[in-house]
């Protein structure tokens, strides 16, 4: 073929479906083109049949290496999910064996570490009276300008917060908020966990564990009055 038959093909609009019948009609076109077959990435094999061997492979592996990478990483947010729940679930038995308040609140920081490997855990209460052993306390008032217009929880490090976590203060990079109300008259509380780890909490993460959490906690300090 000239170079100006090439160029003057170059011009025409080339049609698919009479690509398709040229090909259909003159098979050994195709399979006698060597360096179209490569650039194809196909090649002719005996008994007139052309071999899609690599292109096709090429595709399936690549198919294959997104269906197993989906479903790694399915599988790995299945074992976070399911060993959250069974810290959790852990967790809950350790804050209802507490003895007391203050036995409360080290179970609360202690579960903090040995279950989720957080920096701190914090039970914080609002008011003019006293908080038992081991609580901080905050003016009333202040459980509000914490948590702004986040509702019942905030996720995700919030400076504001940071004198929650007393002398570990510096080392937390993200922390969980959860609202608490504590016996009649209601008191406002929070339960507190503080993260070394930016991405431990997050803005966009669930809270529903760390609500449950709170709601045992609520539970289990109503038990005892603050004396």
């Amino acid at each position: 073929m000239t170079d100006a038959t090439q160029a003057a093909l170059l011009k025409v609009e080339v049609c698919p479906k009479a690509v398709r019948d040229f090909l259909r009609a003159e098979p050994g076109f195709l399979r006698e083109d060597g360096e179209l077959l490569r650039d194809l990435g196909l090649r002719a094999e005996g008994g007139n049949v052309i071999d899609f061997g690599p292109a096709a492979i090429a595709r399936a592996a690549a198919a294959h290496e997104r269906e197993s990478t989906v479903r790694r990483e399915i599988e790995a947010t299945a074992r976070a999910n399911f060993s959250a729940q069974a810290q959790t679930h852990a967790a809950v038995i350790d804050v209802l064996d507490a003895r007391n308040h203050s036995d409360l609140a080290r179970r609360v920081d202690e579960m903090a570490a040995l279950r989720f490997g957080l920096a701190a855990g914090v039970v914080v209460l609002e008011g003019p009276d006293r908080v038992p052993a081991g609580w901080h306390r905050l003016v009333e008032g202040q459980i509000d300008m914490i948590m702004g217009d986040q509702g019942v929880a905030r996720m995700g490090f919030h400076a504001p917060a940071l004198g929650l976590f007393g002398d570990r203060l510096d080392s937390i990079r993200s922390m969980a908020l959860v609202r608490m109300a504590l016996w009649e008259p209601s008191r406002q509380a929070i339960l507190a966990f503080g993260s070394t780890d930016p991405e431990a909490f997050t803005p966009d993460m669930g809270h529903e564990l760390v609500a449950f959490l709170a709601r045992v906690v609520e539970r289990t300090a109503e038990r005892w009055p603050v004396l």
